[in-house]
């Protein structure tokens, strides 16, 4: 049985509907058409920091934290069906100050920071001024095991001297990115998930060389991006770094669990916009002598979106439901389950209403083919689809045994 929504978070969710459908919607091809005749697609379209204001003056903002010093004092079951309705719109996010990156590093910063550090990044990430990059996959390693990361953090009297390569360091590009999180070693010869730490990088010290943006199917995600960087002898005091020497992987959990629940909730509502997508454009053409929406073989794949998104989305709150009463440790298994099934009925959902737009669901005069790339993507995206489904077995087997 799905737990009842609190009155605050109904009435949020009700809020956040209506600026989606007056807002968020209709400046999708605004900024697709900015971007387009921008002499620099790295600039930001005004649009959305005028809707970002407005979204902060309706009290739609920071919504992702779950106390109410930081955020909205949603629980992260409370703010899955939020997160699910801004994932129906890939501009929608920031709009809310609710995007990835920044919500993870936020999160970073409130649970481990130092108040110098939370007054310096913290601040001004909260008041959406900047925005923020995690700088952890490498170029050169097989990323999905963690512990293969090379970058070195080596101290040198008070300062930490960072060497390494980095890509898929998400927002690079935007002219607002001011500070890294990067992951590296600190102590090769530590036991194996002592030895990385993190520590703050801000993008205009000396010896950090932004190589190139990084495409996806395709799609360059202007005006965030994703980029190679190189840390080239980076020098940063002490105080920059997060929690600890040897902590690295601690940090990691503590951010990935809650983040992987709003990935999927974002991709679930990228789903039910597909759908209905599908539906729509179903009832609007004809072939063979009848409406596409009266054919039996449009009819099953309604059904399958249907089945398919609902198993999803119980799942996904299954997880935050534990993660808020159990906290992510004991919620390993549930998160893990639910970062493989959520991108892949998402993927399901966005094929099928791409076959029944036909050529359209191909091209950019609709959402879909950008949604399906993201889509894809997400399984990928903090850990593969193969390491989740060999922590689920294990987690599995250790419990029935």
């Amino acid at each position: 049985m799905l737990k009842e929504l609190s009155d605050h978070a109904k009435k949020l969710r009700e809020e956040l509907l209506e600026f989606m459908h007056e807002y968020v919607y209709p400046s999708e091809k605004v900024v697709e058409e900015y971007l387009e005749n921008a002499e620099d697609r790295w600039t930001i379209p005004p649009i959305i920091e005028e809707l970002k204001k407005k979204a902060k003056s309706k009290g739609l903002w920071n919504l992702f934290y779950p106390d109410n010093y930081y955020g909205k004092g949603l629980t992260n079951y409370e703010y899955a069906f939020l997160c699910e309705i801004m994932g129906r719109s890939l501009i929608a996010p920031e709009i809310f100050n609710c995007n990835a990156p920044d919500t993870g590093n936020m999160e970073v910063l409130i649970k481990y920071g130092t108040e110098e550090q939370k007054r310096k990044w913290l601040d001004p990430l909260l008041n959406g001024e900047i925005r923020s990059i995690f700088s952890m996959t490498e170029p050169e390693v097989a990323s999905s095991d963690a512990t293969n990361i090379q970058t070195s953090i080596v101290r040198d009297g008070d300062e930490y001297v960072i060497n390494g390569k980095k890509w898929w360091s998400t927002g690079a590009l935007d002219p607002r990115a001011k500070i890294a999180i990067v992951m590296g070693k600190t102590d090769p010869t530590a036991e194996k998930h002592k030895q990385h730490s993190m520590i703050l990088v801000p993008l205009d010290t000396p010896g950090v060389e932004v190589k190139r943006p990084l495409k996806v199917f395709g799609y360059d995600h202007a005006p965030q991006g994703h980029a190679e960087i190189h840390y080239n002898n980076v020098r940063v005091p002490v105080s920059n770094l997060l929690l600890g020497e040897g902590r690295g992987f601690e940090i990691a959990q503590g951010r990935l669990g809650p983040g992987r629940i709003h990935h999927c909730m974002r991709a679930i509502g990228a789903a039910e916009r597909a759908l209905e997508l599908l539906i729509k454009r179903a009832e609007n053409r004809e072939a063979f002598g009848s409406k596409l929406v009266e054919k039996d073989t449009v009819r099953q794949m309604i059904a399958e979106c249907r089945i398919e998104i609902d198993q999803a989305r119980l799942l996904t709150l299954n997880a935050a439901h534990k993660i808020d009463e159990e906290g992510s440790k004991a919620a390993r298994k549930e998160i893990a389950m639910i970062k493989v099934v959520a991108p892949r009925v998402s993927i399901n959902v966005i094929n099928r209403a791409i076959e029944v737009h036909g050529g359209g669901g191909v091209s950019q005069d609709f959402p879909l083919a950008e949604h399906l790339a993201n889509a894809r993507t997400l399984r990928i995206v903090d850990g593969p689809d193969q390491v989740h489904l060999r922590d689920i077995a294990k987690l599995e087997i250790r419990e029935q045994l």
